[in-house]
């Protein structure tokens, strides 16, 4: 998510998020890669505060929300599982695209699959639409994690959660209580890859190089 705050700040909609494109670095923290279909717009800061009485001796909280603005793409791109609806529709889509794949990924990563995803691309794209979320039983998820999804998957991208706060109403949600945003960079991740030896690759790359037949 907070990769995705990043973008949008620099004027970027990434429309491309899944888990092949997902990298887990040797520090435990994640990177995003494959832009190709990103989408480079103008962005804008808008910086929310609660207005104050004059003679207040209080500075009123400033909160920064990074939206790009002003933008509208009619490009059909994405991959079929996690394309929004307002994609698959052709309404034409802004950075509230990113929510809704932000939505599909938990949604993947809690339950191993997609929400949406029917037995080929067109009847996938008909329940993007059309069909109800509905979460599998059998599943032991938080309710917590549950209206998070349920928020992210809001077909509508005006009522969509980030549409127009962006991350930073993601941030506040039940869901990622206890987490510290500023130093999440210090933070220990729950799971840092080995360590991979050279030899490793060597036996990966005889493997394919002996199963390659010659003419």
């Amino acid at each position: 998510m907070v990769a995705l705050e990043y973008l949008h700040m620099m004027g970027i909609v990434y429309r491309d998020l899944k888990p092949e494109n997902v990298l887990v670095r040797s520090d435990g923290h994640i990177s995003l890669t494959d832009f190709d279909l990103s989408l480079k717009v103008a962005s804008c800061l808008h910086p929310s505060q609660h207005k104050q009485k004059k003679k207040s001796t209080h500075r009123a909280a400033v909160e920064i929300i990074t939206e790009p603005m002003d933008v509208r793409s009619m490009s059909f791109v994405g991959t079929h599982e996690y394309l929004a609806p307002e994609i698959v529709s052709g309404e034409g889509h802004g950075n509230a695209v990113d929510w809704w794949t932000l939505g599909i990924f938990i949604f993947e990563m809690l339950y191993g699959t997609t929400p949406f995803k029917g037995v080929d691309h067109e009847l996938t794209l008909a329940n993007i639409v059309a069909r109800a979320l509905e979460f599998p039983k059998e599943a032991m998820v938080s309710q917590s994690a549950k209206d998070l999804i349920t928020r992210l998957l809001i077909k509508d991208p005006t009522m969509r959660m980030g549409s127009t706060m962006g991350a930073a109403a993601i941030k506040r949600h039940e869901f990622f209580h206890g987490i510290n945003w500023a130093l999440l960079r210090c933070i220990k991740p729950p799971f840092i890859p080995p360590p991979i030896a050279c030899k490793d690759f060597v036996a990966v790359d005889s493997a394919i190089e002996s199963s390659i037949e010659y003419y």
